[in-house]
């Protein structure tokens, strides 16, 4: 069974959907919607202590201890693109092309491709958590983001205020 319940975040962001399997946060992501079909009004541990770590972001409080997490259908490379995501310090950016440059170094190898980072990264369920925000274009452009290019703006401008 799914669980879904909404966070309420402060302006200008959109507010964000927390989903889990009752045990692990599986995603969480932003939306402009006010209505959640199958919302349920269980209060999970997980969303509590999801709930915990967004408020300590929002406060500006770097919180090492993360909810747990379970990205069910992600791939091995996927998983270890979200790793390097985690690392990336807050008020940071990165480059796709940085992130490529880094697996092919892991896997002693002469390159990667930054559009197969990109797909990685925009396959990411976790907002914020895994910071996929952090990621900019080479050109030092903001490029796409699963919860909106307004969002990912605000989010750099809060990590950097």
């Amino acid at each position: 069974m799914q669980y879904y319940t909404y966070y309420q975040t402060p302006d200008p962001f959109d507010n964000l959907i927390m989903e889990s399997d009752g045990q692990y946060l599986t995603a969480l992501s932003f939306t402009s919607d006010q209505a959640l079909e199958n919302q349920t009004n269980e209060d999970l541990e997980v969303f509590q202590k999801t709930r915990k770590w967004l408020d300590a972001y929002f406060s500006h409080h770097i919180e090492t201890e993360y909810p747990p997490i379970k990205q069910e259908h992600a791939t091995a490379f996927q998983k270890e693109v979200y790793e390097i995501l985690k690392s990336i310090p807050y008020g940071k950016t990165v480059t796709y092309k940085d992130i490529a440059r880094k697996i092919a170094s892991q896997r002693g190898i002469a390159s990667m491709s930054a559009q197969a980072v990109g797909q990685a990264v925009g396959s990411n369920r976790i907002a914020i958590i895994i910071g996929c925000h952090r990621v900019i274009g080479t050109n030092g452009k903001l490029t796409g983001y699963r919860g909106g290019l307004k969002n990912k703006k605000a989010l750099l401008n809060h990590e950097k205020s």
